[in-house]
């Protein structure tokens, strides 16, 4: 029976990177609605912090937003791999990407606290180094997009991409659902479109695109010391 119903849920994919503002915003205020709306019981949830990164010949990575985006999509790597439970990564994610959103996410390390989840595992990740090698794994699954991904947030409905439409995901995933257990959120006739503000924005205003160029600079991975701002500075 558990077997069957994990066969019905829905798979919904999330190709990001930490600092592209709409990431945090689509992460911290919309995602979030599948654990308060009881969609997450039909849904198989799976975050990939890469986005519009790239290795360099020379091995280091590149990060649209800067050295500061690469150190934290190597930690949400190492959350997700530290706590599979998507209740435990997704709420820690969830806080860091909304510091982000207002700026402050050289205060990332509060967040262990804030969800009580213990943070050496993660640091144990990144500092041995399997957290370059998660990304690197991101990095090439990213590649292999088909059709490549153009910007990001971009979100996958059982491997489908939503494009322009990605806030409206909640809609997707309700009409692809195929199981009996339909949840109160599916059973609404409208759905509302998330949007940053009163009114939707363009969609070429809510994106970060590929190809970019913000703050691109070469990150050499160093040791994640506890409070250690100096790479967001």
């Amino acid at each position: 029976m558990i077997s069957e119903l994990n066969d019905q849920k829905v798979d919904l994919t999330l190709y990001y990177e930490t600092l592209c503002p709409y990431c945090s915003y689509f992460i911290a205020h919309d995602l979030v609605n599948l654990f308060s709306n009881g969609l997450i019981s039909i849904v198989n949830l799976r975050l990939v912090p890469w986005g519009n990164a790239a290795v360099e010949p020379s091995g280091y990575f590149q990060c649209q937003h800067g050295s500061g985006e690469c150190l934290l999509n190597a930690v949400e790597a190492c959350t997700i791999d530290s706590y599979p439970d998507i209740y435990k990564h997704y709420f820690l994610i969830q806080c860091i990407e909304s510091l982000a959103y207002q700026q402050r996410e050289a205060e990332w390390q509060s967040c262990f606290d804030k969800v009580s989840l213990d943070s050496k595992p993660i640091f144990d990740c990144y500092n041995q180094g399997n957290g370059r090698m998660l990304e690197v794994q991101y990095a090439y699954e990213t590649s292999q997009l088909n059709p490549p991904h153009e910007y990001v947030p971009w979100v996958l409905v059982n491997n489908q991409p939503l494009r322009e439409d990605y806030q409206n995901f909640i809609t997707y995933i309700c009409k692809a659902y195929r199981g009996t257990s339909i949840p109160a959120a599916c059973s609404s006739a409208e759905f509302m479109i998330s949007s940053f503000g009163d009114k939707a924005m363009d969609i070429s205003q809510q994106v970060c695109y590929v190809g970019g160029q913000l703050n691109l600079t070469s990150f050499v991975p160093t040791e994640i010391l506890q409070q250690n701002r100096e790479v967001f500075n």
